[in-house]
């Protein structure tokens, strides 16, 4: 077997036709002659070991391998990112760190739906308060590539008492997904129990208790929100908040603060939370967050 070893490390030492190779192996074959035959063995199991696992393939990776929370805004048409809710993305982050640890982008940037930007990362955020003209082709194509790849859209009525957006929204998406149609998930779906156990949906109104959303491969792949989940997280340049929850006040907040992880949390790790494996962590942090006060102002950091 020493024999042998010894052979493999000089013919791997000697590959290759340049006179750079053979330069480079020449060290390798002294330190060869030099080992015992039992460690020289052993190393030649080693190093066969190593030329086998880099010749295995990896799995191709659809987006960014940053992995951090980046809850962008996405933008079509003329439409910008501003007012009461433009402060809602980067408070999103701050109470995913604050609450789970994960890592997240404090400062989340806008991307368009026809950027090849959106390709970079696994979530966008399309939110809007009245009817949005039609998607162009390429916004078309953009959303339709992103999702193809496994991105998650999740998509914010800020006025759901009109329900304009949201009617808009679906009718744009039915062009990107023609055979995709938003169904009802509630508790029994893993975004209510990905990190929190959600009994219903809310934000910065009530609204209906479940959320509706286009399910491939068994996941949901665009969350549609008729509670303005961004409303309820937006805060103001003094720490506040930006906008009055109704009905339940500052509990109904909390709550909407909470499927706001939990929707990051799915979106970070899937359906992981089928698992259970992580079940004494998260039962941990629960007991911990549950004795903060519902209405105490944001902690000093807080965008």
């Amino acid at each position: 077997m020493a024999g042998g070893g010894l052979r493999l490390i000089r013919q791997l030492g000697a590959a290759g036709g340049s006179g750079r190779r053979r330069l480079a192996a020449a060290p390798l074959r002294r330190l060869a002659a030099a080992m015992p035959p039992r460690r020289l063995a052993a190393a030649a199991l080693v190093l066969v070991s190593a030329l086998l696992l880099a010749a295995v393939p990896r799995p191709a990776r659809a987006f960014g391998e940053e992995g951090a929370w980046n809850p962008r805004p996405l933008l079509t048409g003329n439409a910008r990112w501003e007012g009461v809710r433009a402060t809602a993305p980067a408070r999103w982050s701050f109470e995913l760190e604050r609450r789970t640890s994960a890592p997240a982008r404090r400062n989340p940037t806008t991307v368009r739906a026809d950027d090849p930007a959106l390709l970079a990362e696994p979530f966008a955020l399309w939110g809007g308060e009245g009817d949005i003209p039609p998607l162009t082709e390429r916004e078309v194509f953009g959303l339709r590539r992103f999702l193809a790849l496994g991105g998650v859209l999740f998509v914010d009525d800020f006025a759901p008492g009109s329900g304009a957006f949201g009617r808009a929204a679906r009718r744009e998406l039915a062009r990107v997904l023609p055979e995709g149609s938003p169904i009802p998930i509630g508790t029994e779906n893993v975004v209510f129990r990905s990190f929190y156990l959600l009994p219903r949906a809310v934000g910065r109104v009530e609204g209906p208790q479940k959320l509706s959303a286009i399910v491939r491969g068994g996941m949901p792949q665009v969350i549609f929100s008729d509670h303005d989940l961004a409303g309820a997280l937006a805060r103001s340049d003094g720490g506040g908040p930006s906008v009055e929850v109704t009905p339940g006040g500052e509990a109904q907040r909390e709550r909407a603060f909470r499927l706001a992880v939990n929707i990051a949390m799915y979106v970070l790790c899937s359906n992981y939370k089928d698992d259970q494996v992580h079940a004494p962590f998260l039962m941990r942090r629960r007991a911990v967050d549950d004795t903060r006060p519902r209405s105490a102002p944001a902690p000093r950091g807080a965008p």
